[in-house]
Parts: structure tokens; C-alpha cells; sequence
């Protein structure tokens, strides 16, 4: 207990300051790493990263799992600080140690207790106490630049360990090498072996600098310690740095990594941090952050609400990585062998970076809206790493790690992001290549037709030959991999063919958009009219006698049948027809909010909530509401599910899974009260409006794709209490009676004005 009190003193300590201060804090100093870190994910917790930095560098309390694992708040020993937490990606951890030598007995061995006073993690640094060796760490970094500053005891036994053959997170290391280059260098690599999501072994390269020269070097191979050789290899390996310290003397540390070799590793240490100023590249990195993070500019509100939202948009630009290199090159594992490729070229002549990411199942109601609004050069690096990887090995990915496929969740999530690039006009990639690859996954032999991690060629397990011949995916296919759930992947492919046809429109592919608009209509097939509820069918097209509406996830992905249904973005009107018209439809929509309600909008293993903010199916449903004639009940549960989602102490906030920034991104989007049901991939985009948390919201517009400056949302009466409602607004000084306007608008800059009352105004949005 003692070792948390110091964070929440602080905590409220800065929850206290009040406003003469607040105006002068950056969106840095906002951000709070802690948040929800209780039980981290491998890739939540990366505190010395640059955005979407190849470095994640960060104190490793847990090297066990892709869950629970990385940093963990209630942990009380640090076993290393690694340098990359990316999806199904890990590497070179390192350990500053004093006193008997214990790296090759590993990190059970050689951990050190910690606590948290004292203890600063901001975007970009690290600061942490390791009591067993009375050592300060410090921990920043460039974009693909680790950089270590170790402030040790007087001492002839400070040991600097690379434990490079360890376990950590996903898989163990195949093997590993390190070599010492000089008396202040060392190079090396990991070969991280394949897991059920990333199908092949896949190495990582480090070039290692001190700034003061090693007393000794030496490494150690299955617990046998080696002192004197040049370099060690094989499995099980690990290689140490040993100096003689004086009371309070700092050694520092960087560490260049590379997917492709050494060599590489090295031309990026070069280009990035050529010298040993670590407060210089603590302050740069706090200034990348700063004017990424200050895009989004937010006023009024809450201490703990701004602390949530820029927490949140953090997420949003954190958790997925770039892995080339600074001069563009990356690691192309589609094929039989490791094939070193150079990313396409910028209009400046600069390198594209190519990314590794989880899939964006789900991102149509979470990173595609925000990063098209407010970072859209973001969106077009993802569709040259997609239409890259197109190229490569002959689809478009749906989530890569380290050059492989790994055929994460289901059907083709990519659709989505590209109709929303496209039709805001991000184009800065081959469209055409990428229509071509898209459309290939929409059909027999794409990349729906993996099921989840279904690597075999050719794959069945996503059931699309069932869905062209006849409109739907039955259950019980026999296949390879899992989720498996015909009736969510009927319900997601009719959407991802909606967004086909919308980009096939903006092509000119009228036969394209003819037959994919017509497939988006798919979703009627899995509705049961005597339920009201979309339902899986068996192979003879019957009823799945199995099927509940909450209870199981049968049939469905990640969510249950009651959120599902709800799960047709494209074509709310004819939804809504099918229960019977607008007000039977917010009828049910409202009573199951009053369910979710009772559980704080989660769902629980058992799949038993009526709505669920936890995982990407239901993360668009409070949104629907403007759809069914009712706006001003989106006003009031997005306000509700915003304030579910509140906590900004390590114990909450995004209570699952955070999921590489899609929750982080619901998270800024309900804050300004923006959204789009369709996930922006209408050929004319269009934003729902519900009410901000705060006075004033200024998104700052990139000039290179929108010919405005900024657009600004100001709300009038936000501070009353209760006052969470509509009930007049203003576009640009003109009256705004519908619940939306246009990405047009919107690109062109200017202000929405919105009034608020605590009295909903059931006519305005109509």
C-alpha cells in the first residue's frame, strides 16, 4: 500500500491545481502513463517512445505473455527494460545490475524491487529507482534510438546485462548473438520464434554504445558464464558490460535497433543520435509529442477530463510501431525467405514508413475518423505499408508484425480504411493498386477467406465461397483457425463491401459498384424476423438453435448477438425498417443502453451485457440513435459511456482492451463530439455532432490535404450542470439544424457553436 500512496498524493495534488495554472501546461504534461496499467498488455505501455516509434522503450515488470505483461502498476519488480512492445514483436532487453554477477541465472535472478516515489513516466522518458542495486534509471529515446542514462553507486561491479536469448512476451528467442566491436561498442541480434499469430521466426538487429569504455565484456551461454570472448551465439545466450563507477557517476547507454541487419541498426543510431546530449533528446522528444499531441487543442473541462483525453489521443498515436529504417528500408517476410525491400517515396522524396500493427478490425469507429481528421499523412503511411505488403506477397494485410501475415480476427478491415482515406481525399499511394488488392479480398481465395490465424493456403475458414454463392457464412465450417462466426462475418463483409462500393464509385467502376452495394444488402440474409435479432444459420440455411441474444458469443466475434445486430453502419435506414421503424428501434436501442448501464457499458466473459464498450463491435451504438430520429438520446448515453470511461487512476479507464489506440481514439472522438456511424467512407463523408466535454475544441488541419486552418467546435453553457444537451448550433454563423455536416465543410476550416441545456431539445437534429 505505501508504494501507491505517492501517485495518488500526486494525483490529487493535480487534480487540485485549478485553472491559474492549468493554461500554461502542454498536452505532455496532461498525459498520464499510469492510467489503466494495472494489468497492461505488452504494447499498452510504451512511456520513452516517440509516436509510433520503431523504440518502445520502457521498465519491463512482466516478460511472460502478450497479457498482463510489460509494465504493471502493481508489480514490485522491474526485470528489464526492453526496447520494443509492438504487436507479436519483442527485443534486447537490457538490465543495470550491481554486486554479484547473476545475468546468466536470468531475470528471476538478477531483478530488481522498485516503488513508485520518485518514479516520472511522461511521452518520452522514464525515471525509476532499482532499490536491490541503488540505481536511478533514466530511459528516451528518438524514433529508432533507445537511450539509457544509469546513475550507479561507487562500485568495480556495475554490470550492464543484454539478455538477448530471454523469454519475453510472445515467445522465446530461437537464439541470439552479440559481439563486442570495441571497447565501447558491441552489435548483436535476436531471432524471436514464430507464434501462432506471427507464423515465422523473425529477427531483430541492435548496435550497442557507451559513453565510457568497459572494463570488462563477457557473456554467458545455458547459465554458463564466459568472461574474455569477442562474441557468443547460440540459444540461450546473453552478453554483459562491466564498469568501475564512482559514487553518483552516470553511464549512458544507446541502442539502435533494425529489422534488416546490423549495419542498418547502425546508419540509423547515426542519423538519429550522433552524440550524448540525453537531456537534449528528452526535450525533443517532449516537442515531437507536444505538437502532435497539440493538433487537438482542448479548453475548459475538468483537470481529470483534459488528463483523459490527451491520455487517450496518446493511445491513439502510440501503440502501433514503425519498423523501417530511416533510409526506408524493412523486412518483407511474405515469401519462402527474408527479403530486405525499400518503402515508396513521399512527394518530398522521403521514405514512407512502413508499420506493424494488430488489425484494424474495428477502427472504422475509432482511428480512421480521428487520424483522417486531424493526422491524415498518418493514413496514407498505413495504405503505402498495405499496398506495399500488396506487392510483396500478393494480398493486403490485415494487421502484419514484423513482414509476416498473421490473419488477425476476421474479413477485410482494411476496406474501410481506405474508402475513409480515399473519399476525404488522402490519396498520396497507389489507388489503383490498392483497389486491385482490395478487391481481390472480397472474393474467393482473398484475404477473407482466413479465418482468425488461419495461415494454410488455401484457407476456408472465412467462408466466402457460402457468401458469394449465397449471401451468407453459415457456422460450423471446417476449417483451420478460429473465430469462426458466420454470422459476424456476414454482418462485417456486407459493411466491407459497402465501403468497396463506395471507393469503386469514386474510381468510376460503376459494374464494381453495382455488384458491391448490392452484396452490402447480405446483412438481411442472418436477420430472423420472428426474433428481431441477427441470428447464425446452420449449413442448410436453418436457425442456430444455440443462439442467445446475450450469454454466449456463438456465432459472433468478440461481442454477442445483442450487440451485433445492431451492426449494419452502412444502412441504418433499412435496419431501422426491419425492427419496424424509428421509434420501435430506439425503443430496443434505448432499453438495452439502460441494461448496459447497470455494468458500466462492459461486457464480462460471458458475453452477458446488452452493450459493450470494451471491444470494437459496440463501440459505434450510442451513435445510432441520431440515425433513428432521436439525437438528443446520442447526447445523453455518448455522455454516459464518456463518463463510464473516466478513471484516470491505474486501477481504470479503458477496463479491457485498449487494443493499439482504438480505444483511445473512441475515446478523444466522444470527447469533441465528433463521430461517423459509417466509418468515414462514404463517398461524401459526413460528421455526426454530440456534445463535447469541453468549451472550446480546435482541431488543427494538416495544409497539405485540407485547405483550412483549423475547425473549432465552441460550446455556450458547458459548465451548468447537467447541461449535456443540444439545443440550437450554428455553422459557421449560419443555423445547424441537421445532427451532421460534411468532411467538406469541415476540411474548409471554421467554427461550430453549440448551445447546451440540461432539457433536451427532441427537435433539433431532425
Amino acid at each position: 500500500m505505501m508504494k501507491i500512496l505517492p501517485f495518488f498524493s500526486c494525483l490529487l495534488l493535480l487534480i487540485a491545481c485549478q485553472d491559474p495554472v492549468r493554461e500554461n501546461k502542454s498536452p505532455v504534461d496532461y498525459v498520464n502513463p499510469f492510467v489503466d496499467s494495472h494489468k497492461s498488455r505488452w504494447f499498452f505501455f510504451s512511456s520513452a517512445s516517440r509516436p509510433f516509434g520503431m523504440v518502445n522503450l520502457s521498465p519491463d515488470t512482466n516478460v511472460e505473455g502478450s497479457w498482463n505483461s510489460g509494465y504493471m502498476y502493481d508489480s514490485t519488480y522491474i526485470r528489464c527494460f526492453s526496447h520494443v512492445h509492438a504487436w507479436q514483436l519483442s527485443g534486447i532487453p537490457v538490465m543495470p545490475t550491481v554486486g554479484e554477477f547473476k545475468g546468466h541465472l536470468g531475470m528471476e535472478a538478477y531483478k530488481s524491487s522498485f516503488g513508485h516515489e520518485g518514479e516520472i513516466a511522461m511521452p518520452g522518458y522514464h525515471k525509476v529507482y532499482l532499490d536491490d542495486y541503488d540505481v536511478w534509471a533514466e530511459l528516451t529515446s528518438t524514433c529508432r534510438v533507445g537511450m539509457h542514462r544509469y546513475t550507479f553507486p561507487e562500485t568495480d561491479q556495475a554490470y550492464i546485462l543484454f539478455d538477448t536469448g530471454a523469454f519475453l512476451a510472445h515467445s522465446a528467442m530461437d537464439s541470439s548473438a552479440v559481439r563486442k566491436v570495441n571497447d565501447y561498442e558491441i552489435e548483436g541480434m535476436s531471432l524471436m520464434a514464430p507464434t501462432i499469430r506471427r507464423p515465422k521466426a523473425t529477427p531483430i538487429y541492435f548496435v550497442a554504445r557507451f559513453d565510457k569504455k568497459m572494463s570488462a565484456f563477457g557473456g554467458w551461454q545455458e547459465r554458463v558464464v564466459q568472461y574474455g570472448p569477442a562474441s557468443i551465439s547460440g540459444k540461450d545466450v546473453g552478453a554483459f558490460a562491466r564498469f568501475d563507477t564512482r559514487e553518483g557517476e552516470k553511464i549512458q547507454l544507446k541502442v539502435a535497433i533494425s529489422y534488416n541487419s546490423t549495419e542498418q541498426a547502425r546508419k540509423n543510431m547515426e542519423a538519429e543520435l550522433g552524440d550524448w546530449d540525453f537531456d537534449r533528446v528528452k526535450e525533443e522528444s517532449f516537442a515531437e509529442w507536444n505538437r502532435e499531441l497539440g493538433k487537438i487543442q482542448v479548453e475548459g473541462g475538468t483537470e481529470r477530463q483534459r488528463i483523459k483525453f490527451y491520455t487517450d489521443l496518446w493511445h491513439a498515436l502510440l501503440g502501433r510501431r514503425i519498423v523501417s529504417d530511416v533510409d526506408g528500408k524493412y523486412l518483407d517476410m511474405t515469401g519462402d525467405a527474408p527479403v530486405t525491400r525499400q518503402a515508396p517515396l513521399d512527394k518530398n522524396g522521403r521514405p514512407w514508413p512502413h508499420y506493424n500493427f494488430d488489425a484494424l478490425w474495428g477502427s472504422h469507429w475509432s482511428l480512421n475518423i480521428l487520424w483522417s481528421m486531424a493526422y491524415p499523412e498518418i493514413m496514407d503511411g498505413f495504405c503505402n505499408t498495405m499496398v506495399s505488403m500488396y506487392e510483396n506477397g500478393g494480398l493486403i494485410p490485415r494487421g502484419p508484425s514484423g513482414g509476416n501475415y498473421t490473419y488477425v480476427m476476421i474479413g477485410d478491415p482494411a476496406s474501410s480504411f481506405f474508402a475513409a482515406a480515399y473519399n476525404k481525399g488522402i490519396r498520396n499511394y497507389d489507388v489503383e493498386k490498392a483497389y486491385e488488392g482490395l478487391r481481390k479480398n472480397a472474393f474467393v481465395g482473398g484475404i477473407r477467406d482466413h479465418a482468425g490465424y488461419e495461415h494454410e493456403s488455401p484457407a476456408f475458414g472465412g467462408g466466402m465461397d457460402y457468401y458469394v454463392k449465397q449471401g451468407w457464412v453459415p457456422e460450423r465450417i471446417k476449417a483451420g483457425g478460429g473465430h469462426k462466426d458466420g454470422c459476424a462475418m456476414t454482418l462485417e463483409y456486407a459493411y466491407q463491401d459497402w465501403c468497396l462500393a463506395q471507393l469503386a464509385a469514386g474510381l468510376g467502376k460503376k459494374s464494381d459498384y453495382d455488384l458491391f452495394m448490392k452484396r452490402s444488402r447480405n446483412y438481411r440474409n442472418v436477420w430472423n424476423p420472428e426474433n428481431k435479432y441477427m441470428q447464425p444459420r446452420e449449413m442448410d440455411g436453418s436457425w442456430c438453435e444455440e443462439f442467445r441474444p446475450v450469454g454466449t458469443e456463438f456465432g459472433f466475434t468478440e461481442a454477442n448477438g445483442a450487440v451485433y445486430t445492431h451492426y449494419v453502419p452502412h444502412d441504418m435506414p433499412g435496419l431501422i425498417e426491419l425492427f419496424g421503424g424509428k421509434e420501435a428501434y430506439a425503443e430496443r436501442l434505448n432499453w438495452q443502453f439502460e441494461e448496459g448501464a447497470k455494468n458500466g457499458f462492459k461486457h464480462d466473459r460471458h458475453y452477458t451485457t446488452w452493450t459493450a464498450y470494451t471491444n470494437q463491435p459496440g463501440t459505434g451504438m450510442a451513435h445510432l440513435f441520431n440515425h433513428a430520429g432521436y439525437p438528443w438520446l446520442t447526447q445523453k448515453w455518448v455522455r454516459a459511456v464518456k463518463e463510464a470511461y473516466a478513471d484516470i487512476t491505474p486501477y481504470g479507464g479503458y477496463e479491457d482492451d485498449e487494443d493499439q489506440g482504438q480505444m483511445g481514439a473512441l475515446g478523444v472522438l466522444m470527447a469533441i463530439g465528433l463521430f461517423e456511424v459509417d466509418g468515414g467512407a462514404a463517398r461524401s463523408p459526413v460528421y455526426e455532432i454530440s456534445t463535447p466535454i469541453f468549451d472550446k475544441v480546435r482541431i488543427k488541419l494538416n495544409p497539405d490535404y485540407y485547405s483550412g486552418d483549423e475547425f473549432t467546435i465552441v460550446t455556450v453553457n458547458n459548465n451548468a450542470k447537467g447541461n449535456i444537451y443540444i439545443k440550437s448550433a450554428r455553422l459557421n454563423g449560419k443555423p445547424q439544424g441537421m445532427y451532421w455536416f460534411s468532411h467538406q465543410a469541415f476540411a474548409n476550416g471554421g467554427t461550430l457553436v453549440l448551445e447546451l441545456d440540461s432539457v433536451p431539445n427532441k427537435k433539433w437534429g431532425l
